[in-house]
């Protein structure tokens, strides 16, 4: 049987007793707290008495300690579990919280955050490095002894990446060959120029248009399944499970994902180059009353070859480094569906990012020698 609790207060001259009885437990948790609401007196005026006390757990000792302090429990009237009980209560009580840190604002928040991507990037920068040199070597231990080269896999990448991407290369480059001719015939044909639509054209595509809008479209594309099929892997064991088997990861994963790409972005570029120019030469056709033979007349005397190995030397560039980045994001999952999401989309950033930099670097490299 479960008694509600009291609290009988007997004033002193100089010390207020308190005798408590009855359960001070959860079940009565309202009614204890009402009971100590008509106490009023400093907790330094007082004892307790708990020779009366049925029960007690960890609710009673809190409300006790809140109301009477550490001092007044202190005694002997206690039984040993429930002196044992409020020591364990009045610890946690007593016990500081560490303030939270200040936030940063303004100007230190910004250099805060400027540093910490700063940072983040060198150390991406190191692995991609690192990862790189592993893959290097591993296609020279396979060039060396071609047995080993799996070509079940190169040919499944090959499909997978380049003939499978030639629909949206040849479309989304169409589209984009006739919006740039569409552009330079309506500013050309303020001066009288139209006619130079088809060397804008071509000039654009073979140079920088056609590798640049392939090799973004499977940095989207591609970058991210292969981040998605190895983090799945990953998260799956199967990684652990080639390792224990005495596979290597990279050579069975990475080198035929990285000579593939290899293979069939360039195929792709001259495929974007081929549309984009065709797109070119459509609105130059439907709008400017150009012929397709004035077209390609014009297209083979005034273009040069040269701007067409330029685009295409850097195709591989640009292969190796998006399929490098797939992989090693790949690699970096941590075994949660989450963590597959979020490396793929840094896939994706990384490879956009890196592709549009190279080609920076590639433009200031072929003004300098003059190409």
């Amino acid at each position: 049987m479960t008694d509600r609790p009291t609290l009988h207060i007997e004033r002193q001259a100089e010390m207020t007793q308190v005798q408590l009885q009855g359960d001070w437990t959860l079940a009565f948790y309202h009614d204890a707290k009402a009971a100590l609401a008509e106490f009023d007196h400093a907790p330094d005026e007082v004892t307790v008495d708990a020779s009366g006390l049925s029960r007690l757990d960890s609710s009673g000792a809190f409300l006790l300690h809140k109301k009477l302090g550490a001092k007044a429990l202190d005694n002997d009237s206690f039984s040993a579990q429930q002196s044992k009980l409020i020591q364990l209560v009045t610890q946690a009580c007593e016990r500081k919280v560490p303030a939270a840190p200040k936030s940063a604002h303004g100007v230190t928040e910004v250099v805060a955050q400027v540093g910490a991507f700063c940072t983040n990037a060198w150390q991406q920068q190191k692995k991609l490095l690192g990862f790189t040199g592993q893959v290097l070597l591993e296609i020279v231990k396979v060039g060396v002894n071609p047995r080993r080269w799996r070509f079940t896999a190169l040919t499944a990448q090959v499909e997978q990446i380049g003939l499978n991407a030639i629909p949206i290369v040849a479309l989304l480059t169409f589209l984009v060959g006739a919006v740039v001719a569409f552009l330079g015939a309506t500013v050309l044909a303020e001066f009288g120029a139209d006619i130079y639509t088809v060397n804008l054209v071509g000039f654009s595509f073979l140079r920088e248009f056609g590798v640049l809008l392939a090799a973004i479209l499977l940095a989207g594309r591609t970058a991210s399944a292969f981040t998605a099929q190895l983090g799945s892997m990953k998260a799956n064991e199967e990684v652990d499970a080639l390792r224990a088997q005495g596979l290597n990861p990279i050579e069975v994963l990475v080198v035929p994902r990285v000579v593939a790409m290899v293979i069939s972005l360039p195929a792709l570029t001259i495929l974007a180059m081929a549309s984009g120019v065709a797109g070119g030469l459509m609105v130059c056709w439907l709008a400017l009353d150009i012929s397709p033979q004035l077209f390609l007349h014009i297209f083979t005397r005034d273009i040069s070859i040269t701007h067409f190995w330029v685009g295409l030397i850097k195709a591989p560039v640009f292969a190796i480094v998006i399929a490098l980045i797939g992989c090693l994001e790949g690699f970096k999952v941590s075994g949660s569906a989450q963590s597959v999401g979020e490396h793929t989309t840094s896939a994706v950033v990384q490879s956009i990012f890196m592709v549009i930099l190279l080609d920076a670097l590639f433009a200031l490299f072929f003004m300098e020698i003059n190409w």
